[in-house]
């Protein structure tokens, strides 16, 4: 376990975590001890301007320790959190991963960022902390295990509304060079072409504050869609460009567009413009109601889309936990392997021997006039 070496205070400190006895948060401690907290790191971009997809995991996490601690934690001991800040870059994944390894942690939950998972998940599952992650793209499956929906489930369904729909001849990409949004704009791509569709794809530089080029580019060849590869940051810039183009085109936006920060920065008129792949939001999950009540209650806000999923992601941890006797990496890796309809804020969740969920809740959203995505497919 080379990264044990590095120096424990330091990579704590290094990795941001920070005290917060309302949320009974703590950094250090003893991973072999039997009778001391379980430490578990929680990986996200906290900050960066995918910051508010990151805080919505934290408190994800810091409501499901909130609640399994009032009931007196797990193998009766308390459970801690150390937060990890990779900022979704993949130029501090490794660093970040080398960080939580040194620590305490035996479990991290994320990160979300594929582009961050491909480098630093086998640095995880290599040094035995397990990951529940929460990383789309396939090319992640079977380092540790997810609750969240994978490319292979989401493109199809895209394809089929899509192509259903729409009808096109003609589909224009503006795509983000992420591992995440370049592997969906190729599954659907492939499937396409294969249908006989045009297809252009047109690159888009994160971070920028104008994509005018971008978006009159992909519309020179009037297509019958403009589907947007994207995370939120760029794909509410896009969609206001668009919608003051006056194109006739169909504007479809990918998961990672799915944020309330994407509604906020284009506007709900100019969001309106497109529909989107994603998940439908808390609210709507029947099975979130004490969830979204117990959220509001802790935080004071709504709780976001993402959060719900790492809320379930530490219950399933913590049930493996219970049903292995120990926090032991082989063990409680085969123990999610055999999640099976467990009752969560998303739904039944179910984990295959890969270690993905077969029972994905993807669906395809608009923004209605209060500015909330809602399920229409």
């Amino acid at each position: 376990m080379a990264y044990r070496t590095l120096a424990v205070a330091a990579g704590l400190l290094a990795v941001g975590a920070i005290a917060t006895p309302a949320l009974a948060e703590t950094i250090g401690g003893n991973p072999g001890a039997s009778d001391g907290p379980i430490f578990i790191a929680v990986e996200g971009p906290q900050t960066g301007s995918q910051a508010s997809n990151g805080k919505d995991m934290l408190r994800g996490v810091q409501l499901a320790v909130k609640q399994v601690n009032a009931k007196g934690g797990v193998l009766g001991r308390q459970v801690r959190i150390v937060k990890a800040n990779d900022q979704a870059n993949p130029s501090l994944a490794k660093k970040v991963a080398g960080q939580v390894i040194s620590g305490s942690s035996v479990a991290v939950i994320g990160p979300y960022n594929s582009s961050v998972g491909l480098l630093n998940l086998p640095l995880y599952t290599s040094n035995k902390i397990v990951p529940v992650q929460l990383t789309s793209t396939d090319d992640t499956t079977g380092e540790g295990v997810t609750v969240q929906p994978k490319n292979s489930q989401i493109s199809p369904i895209e394809f089929n509304y899509i192509k259903a729909t729409f009808a096109p001849t003609r589909v224009s990409m503006l795509v983000t060079q992420s591992t995440y949004t370049q592997g969906m704009a190729d599954r659907l791509q492939a499937s396409l072409l294969r249908t006989g569709v045009l297809v252009t794809q047109i690159p888009v530089a994160e971070g920028q504050a104008d994509y005018s080029a971008e978006v009159k580019a992909a519309l020179a060849d009037k297509p019958t869609v403009l589907y947007l590869s994207t995370y939120f940051p760029e794909g509410a810039l896009i969609a206001k460009q668009f919608a003051a183009s006056g194109s006739s085109a169909k504007c479809f936006a990918g998961l990672a567009n799915q944020d309330p920060g994407f509604i906020t920065a284009a506007g709900i008129a100019d969001s309106q413009a497109c529909v989107f792949s994603g998940v439908p939001e808390p609210t709507q999950f029947p099975t979130a109601k004490n969830y979204v009540k117990q959220y509001k209650a802790t935080f004071n806000k709504n709780p976001g889309t993402w959060g719900t999923f790492t809320y379930d992601s530490a219950n399933i941890l913590f049930a493996a936990w219970k049903k292995a006797g120990t926090t032991t990496y082989a063990p409680v890796i085969r123990q999610l392997k055999k999640t099976t309809n467990f009752a969560g804020a998303t739904g039944k969740i179910t984990i295959d021997t890969q270690g993905n969920r077969p029972n994905v809740p993807v669906k395809v959203l608009r923004v209605n006039s209060l500015g909330t995505f809602v399920v229409i497919s």
